[in-house]
């Protein structure tokens, strides 16, 4: 069963930055992207996210609002809101 799509809002955009919210209501997936900058994702709401990585692993993580982390370019894999409510973060991409 096809999973429905996350929605994105790309916030800033410039020659240092790319600042995008993200918003999936329960079971939403961004589908599979490989990252091409090192980025920092900060929570808005508690988020339950499972993340399918290559070769076919997943694991589930979750974080309460208002928390931050930081994540190296070429990191590949899909996230999938696997709570029961919705979920937003915002990812600021890190441009060199």
């Amino acid at each position: 069963m096809a999973r429905p799509q996350a929605t994105h809002e790309v916030l800033v955009d410039d020659a240092k930055v790319r600042v995008t919210r993200w918003d999936f209501a329960p079971g939403a997936e961004t589908g599979w992207h490989r990252h091409g900058m090192d980025y920092v994702i900060t929570t808005v709401t508690p988020c339950s996210m499972l993340l399918e990585e290559p070769g076919g692993t997943s694991r589930t993580v979750g974080f309460a609002a208002g928390l931050a982390y930081r994540r190296d370019e070429g990191v590949e894999h899909n996230v999938v809101n696997a709570g029961a409510a919705p979920m937003s973060f915002v990812e600021v991409e890190l441009k060199a």
